[in-house]
């Protein structure tokens, strides 16, 4: 058996049943399949793909995303999902790192295509959307496969994702999830969500993170409900979808949460299909939480991580959603505790920081041992969040232990920020911190010594620092100051240019 079983077998049960609507077209289970079947075997007998090969996409959402994940699974193959928010310097490390043999992209990203060209020589290129010189096009290789579309000894042990995460020593992480890994994680969304075949799903959220992924996504193809597909999120089709596609459940962040409840149309939208709306990915504000119970809306709150798959705990449909602020218990299928430092747990109502161990966790960093030592020992996943828990097993998560900035639902570390920074000619020294932000939640600005003589503007390192990382990851504003508060090690106090910073008050607006 391998995750591509799922499907099949929903397809012998309700074959003519809607897998995934997606602008204005539908797949059933049936020509779902039909489709992973095609893909697996074009990329066995046509590219070449075998057992451990990974195969890049580089794609707003779409159905092929989907059907590329599962014919992976098909072949043993990994999938390695690329942040289109990236800069393009981003996205060639993280093709290199993973050695991908295969690029799938669509056309809006072909920039990438000539240093593909000079860096990774053999990798084939396949044009979801259009023709690339010395490639092949996506429905061209479907049509003209033929033969077997499967590889031996593919279980549910083979890995089946590399998913990047920005890195705290500033490159990337990728993390290998299992296909095991998303199984459980599915066992866990029916648990919370009390998923079923009947639910229809509203997937809005980018699927090159393990949240648009994995919440709700594959979950839903598993047990054999629908999935309404974005291809990216808008305030505008989501209300649209709300009203018109009926769904019953779906996954947004806070900054999407916040950017549907700013719209006009927002009090007068129909949500009353809607069991719950799941939120995440960072502490979420009481204040979202209340928009959408104005609305009559549930909601459920998930923690975890991209090493998770991402489920580790939530609070359940029609479980227990009065403990103000909590993220929930631990998922049916996984531990978790509170730990000090040595590793030791914690009494009920102690700060510390939460690990978990169970079958949905990543089984390693790619291509980096220590770095998976750092945070997987004896089975735990140590994720350098901080909580407490209560004496009935409740989570609440506190704050952050590794100097993570969240914007808008993506994760920036000031490492990596920091090290563009400082490549700089003219930049001494310099320290990334977050800020509160209403809109985005945080977004990043630096603190910056100057090289001796530099006459550096503020502007001119901003746009820097947008040619080397996503822009959103660039400081939203650039401090000059003469010196970095340090330790007596002289390593650099981030809380302190924090507090530093909330004195200040003269905050230039994030864009």
């Amino acid at each position: 058996m391998n995750l591509s079983t799922l499907i099949e077998r929903n397809a012998a049960f309700e074959g003519d049943k809607a897998a995934i609507h997606f602008e204005g077209t539908t797949l059933s289970y049936v020509a779902f399949l039909r489709r992973i079947e095609q893909a697996a075997r074009a990329l066995k007998t046509r590219l070449g793909v075998e057992r451990g090969d990974r195969i890049a996409i580089l794609s707003l959402n779409r159905p092929d995303y989907l059907v590329l994940l599962y014919a992976c699974a098909r072949l043993g193959a990994i999938l390695v999902p690329l942040n289109w928010r990236l800069a393009i310097a981003e996205q060639l490390f993280i093709l290199s790192d993973a050695g991908i043999k295969v690029l799938v992209l669509e056309q809006a990203f072909q920039g990438i295509l000539p240093p593909v060209a000079e860096q990774l020589p053999f990798a084939a290129i396949i044009g979801l959307d259009f023709d690339p010189v010395g490639g092949s096009k996506w429905c061209e290789l479907l049509e003209e496969a033929r033969g077997d579309d499967s590889n031996a000894y593919v279980d549910l042990s083979c890995p089946l994702l590399i998913v990047y995460t920005s890195g705290t020593t500033g490159r990337p992480k990728g993390a290998v999830l299992r296909q095991e890994a998303l199984f459980w994680n599915g066992v866990m969304s029916r648990h919370m969500h009390e998923l079923s075949p009947t639910d229809h799903i509203l997937s809005v959220l980018p699927l090159f993170h393990v949240g648009g992924l994995n919440i709700l996504t594959t979950p839903a193809l598993h047990y054999g409900a629908t999935v309404t597909l974005h291809s990216r999120f808008t305030p505008e089709a989501t209300l649209a979808a709300f009203e018109r596609d009926r769904p019953t459940l779906t996954v947004l962040v806070p900054a999407t949460i916040q950017a549907l409840a700013d719209h006009p149309r927002w009090p007068r939208v129909d949500v009353c299909s809607l069991k719950a709306i799941s939120t995440g990915s960072t502490m979420v504000p009481r204040h979202v939480i209340g928009q959408l119970a104005e609305r009559g809306i549930t909601v459920l709150q998930v923690y975890g991580s991209t090493e998770t798959s991402p489920i580790a705990l939530y609070t359940r449909l029609r479980g227990d959603l009065t403990r103000d602020g909590s993220t929930g218990r631990a998922g049916v299928c996984c531990e978790a505790v509170i730990t000090n430092d040595a590793g030791d747990k914690l009494p009920p109502g102690t700060a510390g920081e939460i690990a978990v161990r169970g079958p949905n966790l990543f089984c390693e960093y790619w291509n980096n041992q220590h770095a998976t030592r750092e945070v997987l020992r004896n089975g735990w996943y140590y994720t350098g969040d901080i909580g407490r828990s209560d004496a009935d097993g409740y989570f609440w998560v506190l704050d952050r232990k590794k100097n993570m900035i969240i914007s808008g639902g993506e994760n920036i570390y000031p490492a990596e920020v920091e090290r563009v920074l400082t490549e700089h000619p003219d930049v001494a020294e310099c320290a990334v911190v977050g800020r509160p932000d209403p809109r985005w939640d945080e977004v990043p600005v630096a603190y910056v010594v100057k090289q001796p003589g530099a006459r550096i503007e503020a502007d001119v390192l901003i746009e820097y620092v947008r040619t080397q990382l996503a822009r959103f990851k660039a400081p939203r504003e650039i401090i000059f100051t003469d010196e970095l508060p340090r330790t007596e090690l002289g390593k650099i106090q981030h809380f302190k240019l924090k507090d530093l910073d909330a004195r200040s008050g003269n905050h230039t607006e994030a864009n």
